[in-house]
C-alpha cells in the first residue's frame, strides 16, 4: 500500500531528517510512528500525504507516485480544523462539498460529477452515528468538548471513504479518559474496516494500543528504520498487564538508546 523508497528530506536549513530511508506498509495494516520532538514524525506523514515533497527518493501509495495530495488519502490533524461558523453536520459534509466542486481527482469540473444527495446524507449520518455524535449534528464546534470535536474531524475524513488514513497526534490534547475512549473507537474501526492507517504519536502507550507495527524514529538523520511488530495492538484491556508495561518500557529504552548512540557519533 505504501512504499517509501530511498527518501531524502531536509528543510531550508539543510539539516537532514531522512536519508536513504525506506520501508513498506501492507494494505490493511495499522502502524504508529513514534519518536522525540523534531525527529520528523509529522514531516513523514505530510510526505506520505503529498503535502511535502522529498528532496530525493519516492513515496508510492497504492501504486501511485505521490507528487501532490491524493484524494483517496484521509488526513486527521490535532487541531480539528473545524469551521467555527458551520454546524457539525455541515463540517462533516465539507469534504463532500469540496469534492463536488473540484471533482474526485481534483481535475474534473462539477458538470462531470453524478451528485447523489441521498447517498451523501446516508454517509454523513452513518459516521456521525458510528462515532456517537449524531445527536450533536446541529450544534457548533464551540458548543462541543474537545473529544466531540475530534470525533467530528474523524467523521469528516471517513465520510470521504479513504483507502488510507493518516493521523497526526489526533488525541494528544485530550484528557486521558477521553483519549483512551477514542483509541478504543479507532481500534474497533480498524477491526471492522481493515483500513490502512498510520498514526503519529509522542505517547508510548498510544503507540502500543494503536499500532500493529511501530516505526521508531530518532532525533538525528533517520537512515535505517526500526520497525517493531506489536501483538498488543487493540488489547486495551491489557494496559496494566506485565507484557503491556514491558512493551512500553522496551520502547522507552529504544528511544533513549537511539538518541544516545547518535549523540556519541
Amino acid at each position: 500500500m505504501i512504499d517509501v523508497k530511498d527518501l531524502l528530506f531536509h528543510y531550508g536549513d539543510g539539516i537532514e531528517l531522512f536519508r536513504d530511508f525506506s520501508f513498506h506498509v501492507n494494505r490493511g495494516e495499522a502502524w504508529t510512528v513514534i519518536g522525540p520532538s523534531g525527529c520528523g514524525k509529522s514531516t513523514l506523514l505530510l510526505l506520505i500525504a503529498g503535502l511535502n515533497r522529498p528532496n530525493a527518493g519516492k513515496v508510492i501509495v497504492g501504486g501511485q507516485h505521490i507528487t501532490r495530495a491524493r484524494p483517496s488519502t484521509g488526513l486527521v490533524l490535532q487541531d480539528h480544523g473545524l469551521l467555527p461558523w458551520a454546524t457539525i453536520e455541515k463540517n462533516t459534509r465539507l469534504g463532500l462539498e469540496v469534492r463536488k466542486f473540484y471533482g474526485p481527482d481534483g481535475k474534473h469540473s462539477p458538470a462531470d460529477l453524478q451528485l447523489d444527495e441521498k447517498e451523501d446524507n446516508r454517509r454523513v449520518n452513518h459516521w456521525l452515528t458510528w462515532l456517537g455524535i449524531d445527536n450533536l449534528k446541529k450544534m457548533y464546534p464551540s458548543q462541543l468538548s474537545r473529544g466531540q470535536r475530534q470525533r467530528a474531524a474523524i467523521a469528516r475524513t471517513l465520510v470521504l471513504q479513504p483507502d488510507l488514513l493518516l493521523m497526526d497526534e489526533p488525541f494528544s490534547a485530550l484528557d486521558a479518559p477521553i483519549r483512551e475512549e477514542l483509541q478504543k473507537v479507532m481500534n474497533g474501526f480498524h477491526l471492522e474496516s481493515g483500513l490502512t492507517s498510520l498514526t503519529v504519536t509522542h505517547d508510548i502507550e498510544e503507540a502500543v494500543v494503536l499500532g500493529e507495527k511501530i516505526l521508531v524514529l530518532h532525533d538525528h538523520c533517520n537512515r535505517d528504520p526500526m520497525i517493531i511488530d506489536n501483538h498488543l495492538s487493540g488489547k486495551t484491556d491489557k494496559r496494566k498487564s506485565p507484557e503491556f508495561i514491558d512493551r512500553c518500557v522496551q520502547l522507552k529504552d529504544i528511544l533513549g538508546s537511539r538518541s544516545s548512540v547518535e549523540q556519541e557519533d
